[in-house]
Order: C-alpha cells, then structure tokens, then sequence
C-alpha cells in the first residue's frame, strides 16, 4: 500500500507519526484543504511532467498552475503533463496521494517558489486521504528535492 511505503520513507527523518490520515477524501486541493481547515494554497501538490530525461515532480502551492514560458526558460522544453493513467506506474503512488515520499527512483523532484510564503504546507503521505505538515525546510530536506524553481504562474496573496 502506498501509504505504507510513504511512513516507512516518512520514519527515516523520525516523521512518520506526523501523518494525518483523513476520514473522507483529500485527493484534490480543495478536499485536502476541506479536510485540514486551511486554505488551498497552503496544500503542496505535486505536478507530474514527463521530459526526454524521465519524470520531474513540481512540488508547489495549491493555488499554483505551470506557467510554460518560465518551465521551458529553466528546464529547456515544453512541460508535458503525466497522464493520469501512467502516474502509479512512473512514480508509485496513485494520483491523490502523489507525494515525494517513498517515490521510485529516477523521479526528479523540484520545489517551486510559491511554496516559500509559508510556514507550514500540506503534501500528500501516498493515498487519497492523507496529509503531513512539514515546513518548506522540512519539505527541502525529507524530499531530496534537486532545488527550488520558479516555474507556476503568480499567484495572489
């Protein structure tokens, strides 16, 4: 099970029991922040891109879209969003509980700007119905995250 593969990841870095496992849905931004009681922007969702080179994972703030002009300045081609269907196979969580924990190897993994407004975020823990507060330096350390991008649109604070 996913969520399994993410607390056990999650129990290296002594952070497996701060996953939060939900009653009712959290499988999209607006039902994570339904089911924390915060704000969409503060949910870190992950973006799923496919690129010559493999699998990038965008970690960025609910309230985020991929702007294509800023990915393809930093990442040098037009960013391709995974298919739904071919998400578990590419990273090994199912889309809903898609998070860095736990992932296959290979998979690229990024944090965008807008993430850095806050505090405390909400990534996923690999199933739908599962959350973990981290803060954005938790997030950098636990993920393995290759670096921080600017590549979502602006958003409105």
């Amino acid at each position: 099970m996913s969520i399994e593969k993410a607390k056990a990841y999650l129990a290296a870095y002594g952070m497996a029991d701060k996953v939060i496992e939900f009653e009712q849905s959290s499988a999209t931004v607006e039902l994570a922040a339904q089911a924390l009681g915060c704000e969409p922007s503060h949910i870190a969702k992950s973006i799923l891109l496919q690129q010559p080179e493999g699998v990038v994972m965008i970690l960025a703030a609910g309230d985020g879209r991929i702007d294509n002009r800023k990915f393809k300045d930093h990442f040098g081609v037009k960013p391709k969003m995974m298919p739904f269907d071919l998400v578990e196979e590419a990273v090994g969580h199912a889309p809903g509980g898609v998070c860095p924990f736990g992932i296959h190897d290979g998979v690229a993994v990024y944090l965008d700007e807008s993430l850095r407004r806050f505090d405390v975020v909400y990534p996923a823990a690999g199933s739908g119905n599962s959350a973990i507060p981290m803060t954005t330096e938790e997030l950098e350390r636990v993920s393995q995250a290759i670096g921080w991008v600017d590549v979502c649109k602006s958003v409105t604070v």
